[in-house]
Order: C-alpha cells, then structure tokens, then sequence
C-alpha cells in the first residue's frame, strides 16, 4: 500500500478532488481510495511516465580523472645496471654513470660517478630513473663468451695461464701514470712473460739510473719516454744513455705528447681533441679546466687520471703512437 503524504491525508479527509469513479470503487477506506485513485490516473494515461535518460560523462567517481589508473604509481622496468648508463638516484637526486656493480656486505651494491668524477655507492634495487622513468636496477647479465679469450692488449689469452717468475730484463717508464696505463692495457702479457715495469721518476735520472741496473746478457732496459721528439731534452738524455751501456742491452722509445693522457683517444673522456696549453700553465691543470673538472688541488688531478683511466678499456681506445711503442718495447726485453 502506498504511503500517505500530508496532502494526500488532507485530499482524504476533506473530500476535495476525489472523482466519481473513485468514490464509488473505493471498499477499503480512505487510503484504499488513493491506490485507486493513482491507479486511475495512470490507467488514463496509458502508462507510467519515464523519466528521459541521461549519460553519465564522469563515471561514479567525478574526481577520478580519466582513468582509474591515473594516480596509480608508475611500476619501475627491470634494467641491468650496464657500464656506462646514466641513472638518477630518486631519494638523493645525485645523477651518475654507472662504474660497477659488486657485493657488498652480502648484497649487490653500484657505484656511480658524476660528471665531476665524483662517485657514490648506492643499494641495486628500485629507486632510481634513467630518462625521466622509473626502473629497477639489476646485475647486469652475464656475457656468454663468443670465442677466444683476448686479453686487454689485443693478445689471446691463454688458459689458466699463472705469472711467471720475473726475469732480468726490466721495462721502465717516466712516471704512474705511464706505469698505470701500460698495467691497464698489456698487464696481463707482462705477467704471462715474467716482464717487471718499473718507474724511473723522470727521463732526467735515466743515466744514473743504468749505470745503478748495469745492463748486459740476460739484463736488457727498454725505456718509454713522455715527449721524445728530434732535437728535444728527453732525445739528448736518450743519446747520451745509449753510449753508456753495451749495444744491444737498452732500447729507449717514446710518444710525441706532452703527457701519457694525450696517448687516450680524447673521445673517451667527451673531447674531440685533446686541447693545446698555452705555456706557462701546468699541462694537466690546463687540460682538466678545459674539461671543466675540479683542478684546484693535486688530488683534483690524480681523480681526473683515474676517471680517464676507467674509460680505457682495451688497446683500441689508445692512439696507435703510444701502441706500437710499447709492443717494441716488450719484444725487445723478451728476444732470446
């Protein structure tokens, strides 16, 4: 039974508006009348009426946006924390290529390295973005060999190979940088030969320096110098060394650069060429300004020569100059 509304008690109660036909049909009272009565108007009419539809254009939800998944957070991508990708760590915001992934306290943890050659070690895991999304750092997958292990300088490597006890013929060089480069590139070859680099601090002690080693049969110097041009210092220092010792027992070759940095192919490290110095500034302050890089203080320095460094991977990024030297240089010491 339908409920009573105030004006529809009153319409009861008075009589008012009440038709005929109802009066007559109604047998159970005043509310028994209305039903009837509404019953009847819509039995005029033919039916009910219907309300006209209308589309919803904002869903159930108006401040949902287009779509549910709008403020849902963006899932990070699994992504191998390759050498070299540059990656941004979301919690310090600090922006750097990756150097290495290694363990650390029983978890993988990866070091990156600024533009200022600055580096920090960072948990591997979510929180991080690589242009401008977020992904999920990993170790990166393993390589499966292709074919012949080579070592660094090109040479096949040969299995299980173990150092050999060191003979008597030495390779020394001006400085450690030098010693750090060669070390980089042909280490592995100079321990398969038992061939020991030593550092000699300058082309200036060379002289002094051999008649201390005194070369002879079994006991050959080759000898890398920075700078060796015709009519330069290091040439004259280089003449005079040679008619110090028995022939055949040192080999003095060098590289037409300033410093052994220049013997890195500029690519490596953003250059197109290495830039030229004007005289009277110290070289590899100079080159680091033109770099943009930290040059105030020896430290700055030695941090540049490890990040040029790092960017060495194998013979092909060393200018042919410097290559084709030390190659000389390691078959002299090793000839029977």
């Amino acid at each position: 039974m339908a409920r009573q509304t105030p004006r529809a008690r009153q319409r009861c109660g008075s009589g008012a508006g009440r038709s005929p036909g109802a009066s007559r049909r109604s047998a159970g009272g005043c509310c028994a009348g209305l039903d009837v009565t509404v019953v009847s108007y819509h039995a005029r009419r033919g039916s009910a009426p219907r309300l006209p539809r209308v589309t919803d254009r904002y869903g159930t939800d108006v401040l949902s946006g287009a779509s549910s998944s709008a403020h849902r957070r963006p899932t990070s991508t699994p992504t191998p924390a390759e050498r070299g990708l540059v990656v941004e760590e979301v919690t310090t915001g600090w922006v750097g290529a990756v150097v290495r992934v290694e363990k650390s306290g029983g978890e993988h943890v990866v070091v990156l390295e600024d533009r200022r050659g600055r580096t920090r070690t960072f948990r591997l895991g979510p929180g991080f973005w690589v242009d401008g999304k977020p992904v999920e750092l990993v170790p990166p997958r393993p390589t499966a060999p292709t074919g012949p292990k080579r070592t660094a300088s090109g040479s096949l490597a040969a299995a299980d190979q173990r150092a050999r006890v060191a003979i008597g013929s030495r390779i020394w060089v001006e400085g450690k940088h030098d010693a750090e480069l060669v070390e980089k590139v042909w280490g592995d070859d100079l321990r398969a030969e038992g061939v020991v680099v030593e550092l000699l601090d300058g082309v200036d002690n060379l002289v002094d320096a051999l008649r201390d080693f005194r070369p002879g049969p079994g006991k050959r110097v080759g000898v890398l110098v920075d700078h060796l041009v015709p009519g330069s210092k290091e040439q004259r220092i280089a003449d005079e060394a040679l008619r110090t010792v028995p022939a055949g027992t040192l080999l003095v070759l060098g590289h037409p650069y300033v410093d052994v940095w220049q013997a890195v192919k500029p690519a490596r490290v953003g250059l197109t060429a290495w830039p030229t110095i004007e005289r009277g500034t110290e070289w590899k302050r100079g080159i680091l300004r033109e770099l943009g890089w930290p040059a105030e203080e020896q430290a700055d320095v030695a941090r540049a020569w490890q990040r040029i460094l790092r960017s060495v991977r194998s013979y092909a990024d060393l200018e042919p100059s410097l290559l084709g030297r030390v190659e000389e240089l390691i078959d002299f010491v090793t000839a029977p």
